[in-house]
């Protein structure tokens, strides 16, 4: 399983904006066939700050889900949001086994 947790600081003024177009990006994200989570987690300590969870079966389907028009949607939508550019990490998922 191939997994990216990107680390999101948002613009305080624009966090309720961030999560609702984040939530449509999710629930077309989650219909994807390589898809297997697709987590938006928000840190109840700083309002500004989010981790998106990817987990796609491969790391091909990650890359496919990059290409996607809910994906580049969200991109341009929230790039001015951004406090500062998101960082993404890429993990091997070992468990749960595919």
């Amino acid at each position: 399983m191939h997994t990216t947790i990107v680390y999101v600081n948002v613009k305080p003024e624009c966090v309720v904006d961030f999560i609702k177009a984040s939530q449509v990006n999710h629930e077309a994200s989650i219909q994807e066939s390589g898809n297997r989570r697709f987590d938006l987690l928000h840190n109840p300590n700083d309002q500004s700050q989010f981790i998106l969870y990817e987990a796609y079966a491969s790391a091909e389907d990650a890359a496919a889900h990059k290409q996607t028009e809910h994906y580049l949607s969200w991109r341009e939508t929230v790039a001015d949001m951004m406090a500062e550019p998101r960082r993404g990490i890429s993990y091997n998922g070992l468990f749960p086994a595919q």
